[in-house]
């Protein structure tokens, strides 16, 4: 799966993010995305991304010229460039900025991540200032150079399309920082609000580190806080600060596929395969009955387990049952023998990349359990489709499953076994009908 990382170490502010994402880009992309971003605004804003160094480590500095001038600060980005001023002059109303983003030259897609982002700042913003988003008018947030920043980030996502976006727990920096509303502490009312639910730390330096566009940014894209699980990295960007600290003042961003384990070669994979298109074979070429047929993609999922050896029977049948409604693809038990022949159980759920956090936090709460093992592997599934099939017993749910060739059909438990109590009948002799009928319509 395509994975973008992002490490949030410093915090993370919109030029930050958009030039460690642009390190990821080709060089064609790299000049692709300059032209479409200095098109934007012309004669107006010039945006350039040059090399930057903090700490022996270099990377890309972005800096928005506006009418030939750098400004002394991004609009957005607070501590982490200047001091916030008080700049009315460049009031923009929540609905302003809504239609400014509109009348863009960019696609559609594009125009509604930076709507969202900005619709996160200003819900953040009414709530910080007890009123409607409606009446909202940034400040600093709405000049052109913090809208370069937004839309730079989405147009670079939208130009790197990774399958998922993962990031680090977003360090918030310490202390207070002055803005045109007074002096407020880090992190500030609105930068907090947006990153509720968001797994944050103070740390020890002092200073914002986390703007209120870069954790907008992180918000809307993240599917997942967590540290960084096992990615083949293929490529590194790094967007740098304009501060100086102890630390390096960068956001570090890694794209590759999330794997522990490599590509499985040809040779462990049932049929005969080529990048371009992947066969499956029946039997031999020579058969007439041969055919192909394009492979599904491969697709990853994670097993996490653990052991059990002090939980009654009771109590994990339980846990199992609520791992199950809570929507793990499956949950399934297995008896094992632990120190001095113990008798215990090897509790397996397997779940989406994604789900990870969430059923690990599941396990240990109703488990006893201190620890869970998490193990990448792959599956290749036959796509499933459900039909209802009239029988003298009643209608019978049948399960059907198809793909490369193959077609399975089984009747489903419940309605078998509901029509057997009713018709009062063995419930053999009701699977079996409907599974006749499933032969001669299937």
């Amino acid at each position: 799966m395509k994975t973008l990382f992002i490490e949030c170490n410093m915090g993370a502010s919109g030029d930050m993010l958009m030039g460690a994402l642009y390190e990821l880009l080709s060089d064609s992309l790299k000049e692709s995305f300059l032209k479409t971003m200095n098109n934007l605004f012309p004669n107006q804003i010039l945006l350039q991304a040059a090399p930057a160094e903090k700490c022996g480590i270099w990377g890309t500095k972005v800096n928005v010229v506006i009418l030939g001038q750098e400004e002394s600060y991004h609009a957005l980005e607070h501590t982490q460039h200047e001091e916030h001023s008080d700049l009315g002059h460049l009031h923009t109303s929540y609905p302003e900025m809504l239609a400014r983003i509109d009348k863009l030259l960019i696609s559609d897609n594009v125009k509604e991540h930076a709507k969202a982002v900005y619709t996160l700042i200003g819900n953040a913003e009414s709530l910080a200032h007890n009123t409607d988003i409606s009446q909202i008018h940034f400040h600093e947030v709405g000049t052109l150079d913090a809208l370069m920043d937004v839309v730079g980030c989405c147009l670079l996502v939208e130009l790197l399309n990774p399958e998922q976006i993962l990031a680090s727990p977003v360090h918030v920096g310490t202390g207070s920082v002055r803005c045109a509303h007074g002096i407020l502490p880090v992190p500030t009312p609105a930068t907090a609000e947006i990153l509720k639910d968001v797994p944050i730390y103070a740390g020890n330096i002092d200073g914002e580190l986390c703007t209120p566009t870069g954790a907008a940014l992180l918000k809307h894209f993240v599917s997942q806080f967590t540290p960084m699980p096992p990615i083949l990295v293929e490529q590194t960007g790094y967007g740098m600060g304009t501060k100086d600290f102890p630390s390096a003042n960068c956001v570090r961003a890694f794209l590759g596929s999330l794997s522990a384990l490599p590509v499985p070669a040809p040779r462990q994979l049932p049929g005969a395969f080529s990048p371009g298109a992947l066969k499956f074979h029946r039997e031999e070429e020579t058969h007439p009955d041969y055919y192909t047929e394009q492979f599904h993609s491969l697709d990853q999922i994670l097993e996490l387990s653990c052991n059990l050896d002090d939980m009654t029977p009771e109590a994990v049948s339980y846990a199992v049952t609520l791992l199950r409604e809570a929507g793990a693809l499956d949950v399934y038990t297995t008896p094992i023998y632990m120190k001095k022949n113990r008798p215990g159980t090897l509790l397996t759920v397997l779940c989406n990349l994604q789900e990870e956090s969430r059923f690990s936090r599941l396990i240990l709460t109703h488990t006893a359990t201190r620890g869970i093992r998490i193990q990448p592997c792959y599956r290749r599934t036959l796509d499933a489709q459900f039909r209802k099939i009239s029988t003298v017993y009643g209608e019978i749910t049948i399960k059907i499953n198809t793909g490369y060739g193959i077609h399975k059909y089984k009747p489903e438990y419940e309605d078998v076994a509901a029509a057997a109590r009713q018709c009062k009948v063995p419930f053999q002799t009701v699977y079996e009908t409907a599974l006749e009928i499933c032969r001669k319509m299937l």
